[in-house]
């Protein structure tokens, strides 16, 4: 074969393998941006589905689904007017179907439902806001949990905690609610961020924050090979309270001892705190007044104990106040004013003042939301460990 002949060979064989390559390539669809945060304070949404009868847009920002428009190649739009500056959860309801927005990287972790996130916002910017500040670390860690299983959990640490080997901090450890993960306090309630902007400004002291999985049970399950068990029927039943001693008994007897040795801590309950949403506030109330030795400041969020619990399981915290209020630096109770826990967490705080037991509470506009929540967490880290 000529040198000539060899090389248009090649030419062929490399143009034919191209054509191959461009022709086995799944087929793109038109580039969507979603959500789309625009000059005039409006947000806009799109979702592509060409095929689609119906898309609306479901939010927390929204009192009800909103109808989206179809354009001429089958993109999906509505804009928001009006959306107060928070972090928001949406999906797109697809014929009918509740589906995550796939342009959006930003998600709600949560074990039942999928939904994206929306920030909106503000100027000046708002306490959860990325800021230029010093900023601390994320990090993701395992460990020897119960049942022989491997726990998960997520750590922040403080701006500058690695320039200085022999500084120990005070830890928090924050509980999310029925259904969270470990991860939802940080891409959710964006505590990172919150606490990276109160050191910042100096109204917050340094503090590793470690927010670990709030449902031992599932991971036993998923570990082991099991059906994942159904949520409790009742807040304050005999399966609801046996589950929150197996989370008391992992946090305590595992993840703790795994924390102060990996991280440099102050390893004592005057540098200790415990706080927590909805089921992780019970959670934070059953693993406080249960270890009382372990813990001097109690931050509960959307939660309480009912009186008949408290009568049955911890009625030392009430018989001798005085000594529970010398004992607890901080007993903080936090509530939304349409939150369904409402009734029963001002009953809680009725009941405590009827005992004598101080605390101090915040009852904020909304529900059972996170938008409330981050407000909880950035008012109680100005108090913690003053």
């Amino acid at each position: 074969m000529s040198k000539k002949l060899f090389i248009l060979s090649l030419l062929v064989w490399a143009v034919g393998c191209f054509s191959h390559a461009v022709v086995a390539q799944p087929p793109r669809g038109p580039f969507v941006v979603s959500p789309q945060i625009n000059s005039d304070k409006t947000v806009t949404f799109r979702y592509l589905a060409p095929s689609a009868k119906e898309v609306k847009l479901s939010g927390q920002f929204l009192k009800s689904p909103m109808e989206m428009v179809k354009d001429s190649i089958g993109i999906w739009s509505v804009t928001v007017s009006n959306i107060k500056p928070d972090i928001y959860p949406y999906s797109f309801q697809v014929d009918g179907v509740t589906v995550m927005d796939p342009a959006n990287v930003s998600f709600f972790p949560n074990e039942r439902f999928k939904a994206s996130l929306v920030d909106v916002p503000d100027n000046p910017p708002l306490i959860h806001a990325l800021q230029n500040v010093p900023h601390g670390t994320i990090t993701y860690e395992y460990y020897p949990s119960v049942e022989g299983t491997t726990g998960s959990v997520v750590v922040y640490t403080p701006p500058n905690y690695d320039k200085d080997a022999s500084k120990k901090y005070p830890v928090f450890y924050l509980i999310s609610g029925t259904t969270d993960t470990e991860e939802t306090f940080f891409k959710v309630g964006r505590t990172n961020l919150i606490l990276d902007n109160l050191i910042a400004e100096g109204k917050a002291k340094p503090m590793i924050v470690v927010m670990p999985y709030g449902n031992p049970m599932a991971k036993i399950a998923e570990q082991k090979g099991r059906s994942k068990p159904a949520d409790p029927t009742s807040r304050d039943g005999a399966d609801a309270v046996n589950r929150a001693k197996l989370f008391e008994v992992d946090l305590v007897s595992n993840l703790i001892p795994y924390i102060e040795k990996n991280y440099r801590t102050l390893n004592n309950r005057e540098n200790r705190a415990i706080g927590g949403f909805s089921r992780g506030g019970g959670q934070t109330l059953r693993t406080a007044f249960g270890n009382m030795d372990k813990f001097a400041w109690i931050c509960c969020y959307s939660s309480y104990l009912s009186t008949s619990e408290m009568e049955s399981n911890f009625k030392s915290i009430t018989e001798k106040p005085e000594n529970t209020n010398k004992q607890l630096k901080l007993f903080w109770i936090g509530v939304g004013d349409e939150d369904f826990l409402y009734k029963g967490t001002v009953e809680f705080m009725d009941y405590l003042k009827a005992k004598k037991v101080n605390y101090k509470s915040l009852i904020t506009p909304g529900g059972h939301t996170w938008m409330n929540v981050k407000t909880y967490v950035a008012e109680t880290a100005q108090l913690l460990f003053r």
